[in-house]
């Protein structure tokens, strides 16, 4: 437990294995080269930093490690994660407060001396609902398109997005960048199947999206629904799912039913059966044989009666005065 004890709070030198020191051609160690930026210098050599100590020698010697002031740390327009837990975010205030920044975040230089997040949005909110005022961030340069992706992919992998908020990212990416799916395939490297497909759950309507947002449905509900062209099915069937909690072939099955019952035929053999119920009650309700003749022009209704007597039956019935 004491040996435990003891490697909690390294700091960055733990993580990015730092203090191994660079070998040069020669075979004798480089000196570490400081890093850029706000960067730990030898004076900061001892002092506290998000619950470990950080020194001049746990910076990398490539200088893209730096400690920058969260003051200057903007986030990105094109993060395309919109939805954030403040509960998650308390609680992975507490991991840092407890062992420290795990990840340094991504950033990249601003012309105006501010530094634009592309990964570690939570780690920021974190550090800043701490009061912390520095960080300990990979500095990077990059171009526009490239800082969308590298974000989008961050989120990506660590499944921080929800499929509405991917397919939001991506989109904006192709609009902003004009890329076509195929360079956004490369891009993450993703196959341009499963492009296209997380692009298709923007054309559900809002309510849907909202549904897979939130999780009451899953991305194979939303690709069962997508069968539908008709927003206003496609909504009935996502409800029904709810409803019902059904899973994905559960789904399939009630897509193939409303299909089903909404093809012409079917409508057909429906409408014939209303028909014939309405026939059988008016026949009851006059005790008399009843044609029912029906199309959604006009119709007629002929009734069979037994001489006289039974007419005059009929016409008391349905209120006639003779």
């Amino acid at each position: 437990m004491a040996n435990q004890r003891k490697t909690l709070g390294r700091g960055l030198g733990a993580i990015i294995g730092a203090g191994v020191k660079k070998v040069s051609a020669g075979g004798t160690p480089a000196a570490h080269i400081p890093a850029r930026s706000e960067s730990v210098q030898t004076r900061a050599a001892g002092r506290n930093f998000v619950g470990g100590t950080i020194a001049a020698s746990q910076v990398s010697s490539n200088g893209l490690f730096s400690e920058i002031l969260l003051a200057k740390v903007v986030s990105s327009p094109y993060q395309a994660r919109t939805e954030f837990d403040e509960g998650e975010i308390k609680s992975l205030a507490d991991s840092i407060s407890s062992e420290g920044l795990l990840q340094p975040v991504l950033v990249r230089r601003l012309k105006d001396g501010n530094y634009e997040l592309l990964a570690g949005e939570r780690r920021v909110r974190a550090c800043r609902l701490l009061g912390l005022k520095k960080i300990i961030a990979c500095v990077q340069d990059a171009s526009d398109a490239s800082a969308a992706a590298k974000g989008l992919i961050e989120n990506i992998h660590r499944m921080n997005l929800n499929p509405v908020e991917e397919a939001r990212g991506i989109s904006n990416m192709m609009e902003n960048f004009r890329l076509t799916q195929d360079e956004i395939s490369k891009r993450l490297g993703r196959p341009r199947s499963s492009i296209a497909n997380s692009l298709r759950l923007l054309k559900l309507p809002k309510e849907v999206q909202g549904y897979i947002s939130s999780g009451l449905i899953s991305a194979g509900h939303a690709k069962v629904i997508l069968g539908f062209d008709d927003p206003s099915r496609q909504l009935l069937l996502a409800r029904k799912i709810i409803e019902s909690g059904l899973n994905v072939r559960g789904a399939e099955e009630s897509l193939r039913r409303i299909r089903h019952s909404s093809s012409p035929s079917a409508a057909r053999s429906a409408q014939e059966a209303v028909v014939s119920d309405i026939r059988k009650k008016i026949s009851e309700c006059l005790n008399a044989e009843v044609e029912l003749k029906h199309s959604n022009k006009g119709g007629k209704i002929i009734v069979r009666y037994l001489g006289n007597d039974d007419l005059q039956r009929i016409l008391d019935l349905i209120g006639v005065k003779i």
